[in-house]
């Protein structure tokens, strides 16, 4: 939950209903072939994130070296972490035009790791690693990244490439690039926009397209935040807008 919400009921398995107000941050896990009913009395804002089972085995034998991990059903339980990454989702979704893929999935797998920590069938505690990537896995993730940075990327399948969890790869990368995954895929995308603008006469609803960017709004305004011009200005002024 990301607001305030009244009434809230959420039953397991035939269990009793039980209502109750609850407060934003407040979560609920239903592991897979469990059955549960919820309702509730009026409006609600709620996040809810669904993972495959394959999802969770792969994000588990990562984070506790085993797959036969199981979550614990969970009627509602107030988790300020989750709240936090179900803020920044929300802002996501709600903001298509600056929306990043690859920011999103690693939030969805962020959230997948702290449910696997906080509510399964094996904890352990957080692990701080301090060191970055090796050389080897740093050459080999930029060699991966700069050929395929248009391609739909995910933070598990980067991870794979570095033979790291997805929750360490994302520390090392951030300590050995000095940016997040994400944010240095869409630095090369803006690279290579910024590439074709300058170079072709191509229409800029095409530029957005081949650069990874789902429309000419999504590159323009991303481009004018990140660094702080426009596709327009990047245009000769003699070149023909399409």
């Amino acid at each position: 939950m990301v607001a305030p919400a009244q009434g809230v009921s959420l039953d397991f398995e035939g269990e009793r209903p039980r209502k109750a107000d609850v407060a934003p941050g407040t979560l609920a896990i239903r592991p897979a072939n469990v059955e549960w009913h919820a309702s509730w009395d009026g409006a609600t804002e709620c996040i809810v994130v669904g993972h495959s089972t394959e999802s969770i085995i792969e994000l588990a034998g990562h984070e506790f070296d085993r797959p036969d991990v199981e979550l614990e059903p969970t009627r509602m339980t107030l988790d300020r972490a989750a709240l936090q990454v179900a803020k920044m989702i929300r802002t996501e979704l709600n903001n298509p035009d600056y929306s990043n893929e690859l920011y999103l999935d690693s939030l969805i797998t962020v959230l997948g790791i702290h449910v696997l920590r906080n509510y399964s069938s094996v904890r352990k505690p957080v692990k701080r690693g301090k060191a970055g990537l090796t050389p080897v896995a740093a050459s080999r993730i930029r060699d991966y990244i700069h050929e395929h940075f248009l391609d739909k990327l995910t933070t598990a399948e980067l991870a794979k490439i570095c033979g790291l969890s997805p929750g360490h790869f994302t520390q090392a990368f951030i300590r050995t690039f000095g940016l997040p995954p994400y944010r240095y895929v869409l630095e090369r995308r803006l690279d290579f926009a910024e590439k074709l603008l300058t170079t072709t006469d191509m229409p800029m609803t095409d530029v957005a397209f081949l650069s990874g960017f789902s429309s000419q709004s999504h590159l323009s305004n991303l481009m004018r935040t990140s660094r702080n011009k426009t596709p327009s200005q990047l245009r000769k002024p003699s070149r023909p807008q399409r």
